[in-house]
């Protein structure tokens, strides 16, 4: 049993998330530390130099901390958009790499047969060829350049032998 824990411990996605969970904590002081010695004095500047976390509601002999509630609530707002931007970005990022290979295998389909099975990976006949006078792309079956009106030899001589 203690094999196999050890097995489960050190497989990669635990170690992964235990990563992101120390990285995570300590993100989480540096955040803290920006509400608590920078955001929340400036926001007590601009309400009359009111402290938040000293706001407290008094009900007997119990006391209510609404204003160090409110200092955690803008940590956890922080927090949270500062990871929606991380994740937009790493999104932005696959969805940049998605697009790159897919332009590069535009030109590879996987053939399907009658029963709707998918067959070999190959690559599309071509469609188009090059003028060997202009270079300019031309489709596979002209007889004529339409950029530079050249007569293409190898379909002259084809028209010539089925005559």
């Amino acid at each position: 049993m203690l094999k196999e824990f050890k097995e489960f411990a050190l497989k990669g996605n635990i170690m992964d998330m235990a990563i992101g969970v120390i990285i995570g904590g300590a993100f989480q002081k540096i955040v803290t530390s920006l509400v608590n010695d920078l955001i929340m004095p400036a926001i007590a500047i601009f309400t009359g130099k009111v402290d938040f976390s000293d706001l407290v509601l008094t009900v007997g002999n119990s006391s209510i901390k609404y204003g160090s509630f409110i200092t955690t609530v803008v940590d956890f707002f922080i927090i949270a958009f500062s990871i929606f931007i991380a994740i937009r970005w790493i999104q932005k990022i696959n969805d940049k790499a998605k697009e790159n290979l897919e332009k590069s295998n535009l030109l590879k389909h996987v053939e399907t047969d009658k029963d709707g099975k998918e067959g070999e990976e190959t690559e599309k006949e071509p469609t188009t060829k090059v003028c060997p006078y202009c270079f300019s792309e031309i489709h596979i079956e002209a007889t004529r350049c339409p950029h530079c009106t050249s007569v293409l030899e190898e379909e002259k001589e084809m028209v010539e032998e089925d005559n």
